[in-house]
């Protein structure tokens, strides 16, 4: 019996110690987070396979028609430069024939040089008011050293295409105190816009949230993404609890549906939440990673993840809304049916009770085609942000963190619009600096909270 009972607990010791094994040697692979581990943060990648292990072949398919060049017209050209005719063949020296004209096309850029403007006028005095008169500088906000196109093309480089401020310093040959000052200013001159887009946001049938880490003033924070398909905006805050969720949704019942992960800070939410299903899909496939060869595991997962996939890629098929709704609805009552099969393995067991647990939150999918089974939107949308902090290490002070807050907001929703976002903002910034009294939400956008 003592015999049987030193077995039974080495044997046990041995499974224990495998199980942590196979954990560490995840980590060193995979590292800390295992599959969500950010891509930058995997301490051991695999080799870019060869050519001849590549399952498609590169390049364009054949019959493919392709774009090419497109030349412009005349017309549509910018300008137009003629070219002088040769007088003699520049090999021999002898006569040539006409034999035509030809036109060609070609793209250019005005090189990036940086001006100083120097305005004069005339104040003159008004008896009835008692007050002093003068003009304003087109294109020039108040007390301004910086010109808005200037300003616009700067805050669109830094916020939207992740440009450093030293390397515009150096482009537009100002100060360090000047540009952030000029961009501090410009932040609590739009700030009224960004409040009102928390309003428009609210009102977006699909909503969707995340957030990653984000240093301020070399302390661990947290920088939050809230989006719909014409909307941005973005929180720089020291926590990451829910408080900061219920400061963009409010506490009143909200319509639509707000898509995110399955992290507790939204469940306060005033509406519909739905779960982001690749990250449920990662979890399924991590269960199989650790417990291999287990044949409950396998069976389980090579089962679900198939209809987890399939879900996620039902919208991009382009189908009528009415096949939509069986498919979706048949991969609904799949999904359901397999997680209500009775499992005896713990690890199968805690992926069953969340969709057991969670039927509210993860088939909204299947009632409406506007909603993704997926988080994609605004995992996309973080990416540049994500690579600003990789760059800058996040923002140097409280008021840096501020005024990227605002302005990112702002330019990314005007950029939403389409069209050229520098122009649109420059001729923004121009409009509220001939009248001051201009909405800063009404000049920058349109009321459209879809």
């Amino acid at each position: 019996m003592k015999k049987q009972q030193e077995i039974d607990r080495l044997q046990e010791e041995n499974a224990r110690l495998k199980a942590r094994l196979r954990y560490q040697e995840r980590t060193a692979r995979e590292g800390f987070f295992g599959s969500s581990t950010p891509s930058a943060k995997v301490p051991v990648k695999a080799n870019t396979a060869g050519r001849g292990l590549q399952t498609a072949p590169g390049g364009a398919r054949p019959g493919h028609p392709g774009h090419g060049r497109k030349a412009s017209t005349p017309e549509q050209a910018d300008r137009v430069i003629a070219l002088p005719s040769l007088k003699a063949c520049p090999d021999c020296g002898g006569s040539l024939q006409n034999k035509g004209c030809r036109h060609r096309t070609v793209r250019e850029v005005q090189p990036l040089q940086p001006q100083r403007v120097h305005y004069h006028w005339e104040e003159k005095y008004c008896p009835r008011c008692r007050r002093t008169v003068q003009p304003r500088p087109p294109g020039v906000l108040s007390r301004h050293l910086l010109g808005n196109t200037l300003l616009a093309h700067a805050a669109v480089q830094h916020y939207v295409f992740g440009v450093t401020l030293g390397q515009l310093q150096v482009q537009l040959g100002v100060g360090s105190g000047t540009l952030h000052g000029a961009l501090h200013h410009l932040a609590e001159l739009l700030a009224p816009a960004g409040a009102q887009l928390v309003q428009e946001y609210r009102l977006a049938p699909v909503k969707h949230a995340d957030e990653t880490g984000w240093r301020t003033h070399g302390s661990n924070g947290y920088a939050w993404l809230f989006c719909s398909p014409k909307i941005s905006l973005f929180r720089f805050r020291q926590t990451r609890s829910g408080q900061i969720a219920r400061e963009v949704l409010g506490d009143q019942p909200l319509s639509g549906v707000l898509v995110v992960d399955r992290y507790g800070g939204y469940n306060g939410a005033p509406c519909a939440l739905q779960y982001c299903y690749a990250h449920l899909l990662r979890a399924v496939q991590d269960l199989e990673k650790e417990f291999p060869g287990d044949v409950e595991v396998t069976v389980f997962v090579s089962l679900l993840a198939p209809l987890l996939a399939q879900a996620m890629g039902l919208r991009g098929l382009g189908l009528a809304p009415q096949e939509f709704r069986a498919r979706a609805r048949d991969l609904k009552e799949r999904i359901i049916d397999w997680n209500d099969n009775l499992a005896s393995h713990p690890g199968v067991q805690q992926i069953q009770n969340i969709f057991r647990e969670h039927p509210d939150q993860l088939y909204h999918w299947a009632d409406d085609p506007a909603v993704p089974a997926d988080n994609n939107r605004a995992e996309r949308e973080l990416r540049p942000l994500v690579i600003a902090r990789k760059i800058s290490f996040g923002s140097q002070s409280e008021n840096g963190a501020r005024t990227r807050e605002v302005l990112m907001s702002v330019l990314h929703t005007l950029r939403k619009g389409g069209g050229n976002v520098t122009a649109r903002f420059q001729r923004s910034l121009d409009m509220m600096a001939a009248d001051r009294t201009l909405n800063p939400y009404q000049t920058l956008f349109t009321i459209d909270s879809s």
